[in-house]
């Protein structure tokens, strides 16, 4: 699991604020020249970026440490100090950014279209120079501000794949041979358990303007969701697919009661898990006797899902997997339509929100009139 990085532990840092300056003009015939000492910089803010290109966190997961610029200190002249440079840190779509001591979550990039951005820390503003106390009563203040301090968290990032459609079998159900058949993804394959040890991706094409994306993760074992075996690291890149395909592989002895067993672990990891449509896909119907038994696991699904599709395959031969692209698309396809139209209602039930509360919260702002707070540049806004 080397080349997989799916969590990473760091800290952030966002930059101090520069400090104020004390000066005052030194003009010749100008014997009252009065101060002039610049403001100093603010300091640079910590903000993640989704990156499209990125798949894992490995380019952050051994970098600890991640800090923005401080703010350049005043000077003389009125001269401000330059602010600190921000500290970007670039996460793949599908990033959760937790508290590292609280699990709390701070922001989840799950739904993030195009490069989104997020601002999480704010770096510290600059001191005011001695040019802002000046008054009629004190014509040659010799006090400015220091800069305000950055912040300082630690944080837990997390990953889970976005991807339209989730594998889910035993190992050495066919699960990789499956994603080879339809993409162009090359996993490994071999006739042994557990030849996935991390994630893989591949892409169905559909059409010329429209892709599935689908993400095979290692074989699950019975107590996967308590931690055996692979299942417990990777159950989680299936929580945010929209849909799953369960692989049977009908020449094994247990095939019978291969479907219930999947479907208690996932249940067990998440009650969620079971609540996504999904179709079964009963494979190695090639080998002696294994079509009879795709028929029977096929009968008991029935009688007890009757909308769940359940079709015989043979990733080998190639049997029934037309078929199988066709009810994946479909399913996907109904799958973004309801959840285009789940989008359109949250987006009309905010906007009625926004129309008869944002007014009403806005008149009621809160305005602080100790002037004793406004002291750094920015502060008043």
């Amino acid at each position: 699991m080397i080349g997989f990085a799916d969590e990473a532990l760091i800290e952030v840092r966002s930059g101090n604020g520069g400090n104020g300056c004390v000066a005052f003009r030194r003009e010749k015939y100008i014997p009252h020249g009065g101060p002039n000492g610049g403001d100093g910089g603010k300091g640079g803010d910590v903000i993640f970026t989704v990156k499209r290109n990125l798949r894992t966190l490995a380019n952050i997961r051994h970098k600890h440490c991640f800090k923005a610029r401080n703010g350049g200190d005043g000077q003389g002249w009125n001269r401000y100090g330059a602010d600190g440079e921000d500290c970007v840190i670039p996460v793949p779509p599908g990033t959760t950014i937790r508290d590292a001591e609280t699990e709390e979550i701070i922001y989840d990039f799950s739904t993030a279209k195009g490069d989104e951005s997020f601002t999480f820390l704010k770096g510290g503003n600059g001191g005011w120079g001695n040019v802002h106390f000046k008054s009629s009563t004190n014509q040659a203040p010799k006090q400015a501000n220091p800069g305000q301090k950055g912040e300082t968290r630690f944080l837990k990032l997390e990953l889970s794949i976005m991807a339209d459609a989730g594998l889910v079998g035993f190992p050495n159900a066919g699960k990789s041979s499956l994603l080879t058949y339809f993409t162009n993804a090359r996993p490994k394959i071999a006739p042994y358990p557990f030849t996935t040890i991390i994630p893989n991706l591949g892409v169905l094409r559909v059409d010329d303007e429209s892709d599935i994306i689908i993400a095979d993760i290692p074989g699950i074992i019975e107590g996967a969701s308590e931690g055996l075996g692979l299942g417990d690291t990777f159950l989680k890149h299936i929580t945010r697919t929209a849909c799953l395909i369960f692989m049977i592989d009908c020449s094994d002895e247990n095939y019978l009661t291969a479907y219930d067993t999947l479907c208690n672990e996932l249940r067990n990891y998440s009650d969620n898990l079971m609540e996504k449509p999904r179709i079964v896909l009963c494979n190695k119907i090639d080998v002696d006797d294994a079509f009879e038994r795709a028929v029977e696991v096929q009968e008991k699904i029935k009688a007890t899902e009757p909308d769940t599709v359940v079709i015989p395959v043979s990733v080998h031969t190639g049997r029934g997997m037309k078929d199988a692209q066709q009810q994946i698309m479909e399913l996907v396809s109904r799958q973004e339509k309801r959840d285009i139209s789940a989008g359109t209602s949250a987006e009309n039930d905010a906007a009625s929100e926004n129309q008869f509360g944002s007014s009403f919260m806005k008149d009621r702002a809160y305005i602080d009139d100790d002037d004793d707070n406004v002291q750094y540049p920015g502060s008043e806004q």
